[in-house]
């Protein structure tokens, strides 16, 4: 029996295709601006300014941590995740949950901060100690706030956080991708399970016209893993990509790798890896991946994977 392979794309092809997932690309990040940065903002700024209504403008924030640690207002401050996050950001520069945690040696969970004022303690003398002197002059200076310092500071501030959130939710394009990649799957008739390591020979794979999220394939993680009709298994890795430059690290120093070491581990005959593109790619980059036999599809157009599926169907 013959089986169906993937489609391989001509330079043309791959031209037409890279310049519409770039406009998509430029769409999403100017749409940024207009949205979801300044939704962002304005809830940021609202933390920032309800931090600084209940700590008198910081100035509660002591070094003496048994003073700190007892204060009410600081201590609601550091159980409210909103104001914990506002208060992560008067650090210069912003310091993470995970270094806080470590800085601290704490949790972070409201309840250890409430019932160990040790530990609340440690919290508040580790960002009292890292206050952005430039945004927050008043604080380090021990006096009163100027009106512009504190209009200044509380904008300042939530730009920071505005920003953070923004670069965290396109690190999660990629997630979004594979649900639109799953609930494509869905329509196509295919059933979704639960993940499972899969190893040559393909024993624990999902069955054929099921698929699963990311687990282990062989060695390496792969996104998505779908069964096809006819036996063999193809992994998916979603790829998302916000320069040329960078699409070397992502498709070729990724994923082309990953089809490569995948093909030696479980043959030609048994696996098609494949690749889920959105962002910006270089033909070149692109033709080097499809030689490293990574079948290729787009995000803004999942049709093609959808009729290469169905045609497994035909020579199951």
């Amino acid at each position: 029996m013959s089986l169906v392979s993937p489609p391989r794309w001509t330079s043309g092809q791959f031209e037409e295709q890279r310049e519409q997932a770039r406009q998509v690309f430029r769409d999403q990040r100017l749409s940024e601006s207009q949205s979801a940065y300044g939704d962002a903002f304005l809830e940021c700024l609202g933390h920032i300014n309800r931090l600084f209504a209940d700590t008198d403008n910081l100035t509660r924030l002591e070094l003496e941590t048994d003073v700190s640690s007892t204060d009410p207002a600081v201590l609601g401050a550091l159980t409210d995740p909103d104001l914990l996050e506002a208060l992560r950001y008067i650090v210069g520069p912003p310091v993470s949950a995970d270094d806080l945690i470590e800085l601290s040696d704490t949790s972070l969970a409201p309840r250890v901060l409430s019932d160990k004022p040790e530990a609340s303690g440690r919290v508040v003398e580790t960002i009292a100690q890292g206050i952005d002197p430039k945004r927050f002059p008043w604080v380090v200076q021990r006096r009163r706030a100027e009106s512009s310092e504190l209009a200044a500071a509380s904008m300042a501030t939530a730009v920071l956080m505005a920003s953070k959130r923004v670069q965290t939710a396109r690190r999660m394009q990629s997630k979004d991708q594979e649900e639109a990649i799953k609930n494509c799957l869905r329509e196509a008739g295919m059933i979704e399970v639960e993940p499972r390591t899969v190893v040559p020979g393909l024993l624990d794979a999902p069955a054929p016209g099921e698929f699963c999220g990311e687990a282990l394939f062989g060695q390496r993680k792969a996104d998505l893993i779908i069964r096809l009709h006819d036996g063999r298994c193809m992994p998916i890795e979603c790829k998302v990509s916000n320069s040329s430059t960078n699409s070397i690290k992502r498709l070729n120093n990724d994923a082309a790798a990953k089809a490569s070491a995948w093909i030696e581990e479980f043959g030609s005959g048994a696996t098609v890896p494949c690749a889920v593109l959105s962002g910006i790619f270089k033909i070149r980059n692109l033709e080097q991946a499809q030689d490293q036999h990574l079948a290729i599809f787009w995000a803004h157009d999942l049709e093609p994977l959808v009729l290469f599926i169905r045609a497994t169907a035909q020579d199951a």
